[in-house]
């Protein structure tokens, strides 16, 4: 089984390009369902069983795991079973019969525009981690990107004479995001002003955003400035990385653009995953509706 797995993960990494942290994902679930096998004695998939997947999918749900959780263990389990059927080492899919877990329709966490505002008021700019913390916050509600994307940027991904950056998301594709004044002007006095203070030869490479030692900036660094600031700010909803993302794509929708437009932005491959915004749109006009009609 192991080996079997090894050999799906270099496909996933080398021919499907997909990042180090979504690979290391399908190994993770996967490598939960055949611990899950070990007291059947199966050492082999074609001797896995429909009933087998099925108990293991009902042991998650007795662990309590949620239906986002539920769902990418179905998804990387899927493909896995996929992979073996159509390469021969198995003659039948357990996996093809059984049902998707249903996600819940519970709408992400969404800062008001006042919230935000509150939020990035918070840094100290004469600090120079402040002043760092000012720019990332700035950037990460400017464009909308995932924290990784963010993280990873490299100041040769700036096009500021164009306005615009250069993000590369999931599976290295590459997308280009128009970013405003506000947060232009931040970052170049981050470049300015604390980059060169915390940049380290032989440490730093280009990336943009960087720690205290010189290295770059990690996702749990930034989920750390993310939750001090919204502490400081006093703001009551759970805020993180995402929390931004969703902020930036219910705030363009809410000033009238696109759905196709904001997709692109976000750099999702399927218009399905951005119209859970549409969504979180139709509550905000409602709730406009409740607060300034006479008869709301």
């Amino acid at each position: 089984m192991n080996l079997f797995l090894k050999e799906y993960l270099n496909i996933l990494k080398l021919e499907k390009n997909l990042s180090e942290n979504t690979v290391s994902s399908y190994s993770s679930d996967i490598t939960s369902l055949i611990k899950f096998l070990e007291p059947y004695g199966i050492s082999d998939p074609s001797q896995i069983s429909y009933n087998q997947i099925a108990s293991f999918f009902r042991s998650l749900k007795n662990l309590g795991l949620s239906s986002s959780s539920s769902s990418r263990y179905y998804s990387s389990i899927k493909g896995f079973f996929k992979y073996l059927f159509a390469n021969n080492y198995i003659k039948e899919n357990p996996v093809e019969k059984l049902a998707a877990p249903k996600l819940s329709k519970r709408l992400p966490e969404v800062l008001s525009i006042p919230e935000v505002d509150k939020i990035l008021s918070k840094p100290d700019t004469g600090d120079k981690l402040g002043l760092r913390d000012k720019a990332l916050l700035e950037l990460l509600y400017a464009c909308g990107t995932r924290v990784s994307e963010m993280i990873n940027l490299q100041r040769s991904d700036l096009f500021f004479q164009e306005e615009i950056i250069r993000v590369f998301g999931k599976g290295s594709k590459e997308r280009l995001v128009p970013v405003g004044s506000s947060a232009i002007r931040w970052v170049n006095t981050y470049l300015k002003n604390s980059r060169p203070l915390l940049e380290k030869k032989m440490k730093s490479g280009n990336y943009l955003f960087l720690n205290n030692r010189g290295t770059k900036l990690s996702r749990m660094g930034a989920w750390k400035i993310i939750d001090r600031y919204a502490r400081d700010a006093k703001i009551m909803k759970a805020v993180h990385p995402h929390t931004f993302r969703h902020s930036f794509a219910t705030h363009l929708l809410e000033g009238g653009a696109d759905l196709r437009a904001v997709q692109e932005m976000l750099g999702h491959a399927d218009i399905s995953t951005t119209q859970i915004y549409t969504h979180i749109d139709r509550e905000y006009i409602k709730q406009v509706h409740r607060d300034c009609h006479p008869r709301g």
